[in-house]
């Protein structure tokens, strides 16, 4: 995704995950959680009725698309989702989206972005289904973590620094990435740079494109995951 992809996943996944049998240096369990927070019931959006219009024509067009996985062999529902998003950005643009409301986690509701669709599809290979995409971002710290959960205890972390440049994009470059279990990991070489621009964002959702083309839409997850 604009945001750091996962260009590992065609080498790792295809090739069959090893077994926690077969690592010969299994790590200590690890401690990523996800802590479930309740939202502020004053929690609303707050804009334009266009915008609001476009934002929720937005939603309707990806909330049966399994997260992009049905997008991929339909060019024309593509097409329209990709129109309504560049319909949206026009509410956000002059906004600066680089700042503390750039902040936070991120959960992955829709994107084109191959790499990660591949994961999602063949999350099987684990033995399990893909749970949450997320997108960790601390703009003050330069970081930015992109976790596929694997319930009940498996991820694929992949972390970037990130150089927020105003108004709207951020250069990132990756600096490791790991695939774990309950009680095992397997270090996985990260590689490359790139840069991704928060076209819009409010409150509840922030929409992406980045410097491959590809897109990416996210809501504020209903919690939050540390490391």
């Amino acid at each position: 995704m604009a945001s750091p992809s996962y260009p590992i996943a065609s080498s790792v996944l295809p090739g069959v995950i090893p077994s926690p049998t077969q690592i010969p240096n299994p790590k200590i369990p690890r401690v990523s959680i996800c802590r479930r927070l309740l939202r502020s019931p004053a929690s609303r959006s707050i804009g334009s009725g266009e915008s609001l219009r476009a934002k929720a024509d937005l939603l309707r067009l990806v909330s049966d698309q399994e997260r992009g996985l049905r997008t991929q062999t339909d060019p024309s529902k593509r097409a329209e989702i990709i129109g309504a998003i560049d319909d949206l950005a026009v509410h956000g643009e002059g906004t600066v989206t680089t700042g503390p409301s750039l902040s936070g986690t991120w959960r992955m509701l829709w994107t084109t972005e191959k790499e990660q669709l591949f994961i999602i599809k063949n999350a099987g290979l684990f033995g399990t289904a893909a749970g949450d995409v997320l997108q960790v971002i601390d703009v003050e710290m330069g970081v930015l973590n992109n976790v596929i959960t694997f319930p009940p205890s498996g991820d694929l972390l992949v972390r970037s620094s990130i150089e927020p440049e105003p108004p709207q994009r951020v250069n990132f470059r990756f600096t490791s990435a790991v695939l774990r279990g309950s009680n095992w990991e397997i270090p996985l070489p990260p590689f490359g740079q790139g840069w991704f621009e928060s076209v819009y964002l409010d409150e509840e959702i922030r929409v992406v494109r980045d410097i491959r083309g590809d897109y990416l839409i996210v809501d504020r997850a209903p919690c939050s995951w540390k490391e």
